[in-house]
């Protein structure tokens, strides 16, 4: 389904995409029909607005067939130069279907301008605007008590530095957070060095791949051992697995990308080359990424899913099973109190060593 029609607002004509042809099957080959991850939707189609012309600018993706009068609200903070959201389409598509107000602010005008020390202002403008259009006649209203912020990459830093400064930025407060693959490579800006300023109660997963060798795991430690004021955090590890069945899975920095090419806005740069290269819809997605997300978003809001989301339970660490029925290797899962531990050992084996 595809219908176009005018906005009353300033921003690009609204474009009505179908999701899926019935809510009934999974879409995806390997994605659960229900729970976290899985394919059980409220809705058919996702409203898709434009807004995103200025580096402060921004995409807004609402829940449709049938429209509700409100939802609550996703933040997608992309990774450097993903700003062609259909880097990760099937994920928000996803997030809508599941009957989520999705915002992805654009933050970058291009590769090169701003400097990534201005991300996170561009980044909370973005989130403010969006929040005042929702606000008006003709679009879902959202409910802003309980936000939630899933970034990929470069979004991490972003993600983290408004956790710790959301009131300066005037953006609601996030609950839950997923920082998928989180990191900076060779840049420095909006790094904070320590991130014990999160707020207290945001529930916070910080996922890392083995095989990331764009930003690896270095940013993502750093959030989880010195967000210690953030007690209801856990670290997972994503490792790559194969199977005699010519099958494998993969813990590379593209893993969080899914490319949908219904939110395509013809930006080919560096990154949008590598997701349509490298992007994959597996159990990565299904079981790591959507699970935890979906899981994580669920328990800030209503309590359910904590065994998912949270406490190195086999629930959480599952990512499913091969054809022969073998399990696909676990995530593995750190606590605060291993990191606890990890840092100890780490300061008594510096004493031993003088």
């Amino acid at each position: 389904m595809k219908q176009i029609c005018r906005s009353v607002f300033p921003i690009s004509p609204l474009i009505l995409k179908g999701i899926f042809a019935t809510a009934q099957d999974a879409p995806h080959p390997g994605q659960p029909f229900e729970g976290p991850g899985g394919a059980d939707y409220a809705h058919h189609s996702v409203a898709f607005y434009d807004a995103a012309s200025t580096a402060d600018g921004y995409w807004l993706f609402e829940p449709a067939s049938p429209v509700p009068d409100s939802a609550e609200v996703v933040v997608f903070l992309h990774g450097y130069g993903a700003y062609n959201p259909m880097a990760y389409g099937k994920w928000i598509k996803h997030l809508v279907a599941k009957g989520n107000i999705v915002i992805y602010p654009r933050y970058q005008k291009n590769l090169v301008w701003p400097r990534p020390d201005g991300f996170p202002e561009n980044a909370a403008k973005g989130i403010r605007d969006a929040l005042q259009v929702l606000e008006k006649e003709g679009h879902v209203k959202p409910r802003i008590e309980k936000v939630a912020y899933l970034a990929h990459s470069y979004g991490g830093v972003i993600a983290t530095n408004l956790a710790a400064h959301w009131e300066k930025f005037d953006i609601p407060k996030p609950t839950a957070m997923l920082l998928a693959q989180p990191g900076s490579g060779p840049f420095k800006g909006a790094r904070l060095e320590k991130y014990e300023r999160l707020p207290n109660e945001l529930n916070l997963l910080v996922v890392v791949g083995e095989d990331d060798y764009v930003v690896g795991e270095e940013f993502g430690r750093l959030v989880f051992e010195t967000a210690v004021n953030t007690p209801n955090r856990n670290l997972v590890v994503q490792r790559r697995d194969t199977t005699n069945f010519r099958r494998w899975i993969l813990a590379t920095h593209s893993e969080p990308y899914a490319y949908d090419l219904d939110f395509d806005t013809g930006v080919r740069n560096y990154t949008a080359k590598r997701v349509l290269m490298s992007a994959r819809l597996n159990e990565v997605d299904f079981n790591c990424y959507w699970k935890l997300a979906d899981a994580l978003i669920a328990y800030t809001r209503t309590g359910q899913y904590g065994d998912v989301a949270f406490g190195n339970t086999p629930n959480q660490r599952s990512l499913g099973f091969w054809p022969d029925g073998r399990p696909i290797k676990e995530l593995e899962v750190f606590l605060p109190h291993d990191s606890a531990v990890a840092v100890k050992k780490a300061q008594l084996e510096a004493v031993g060593q003088k």
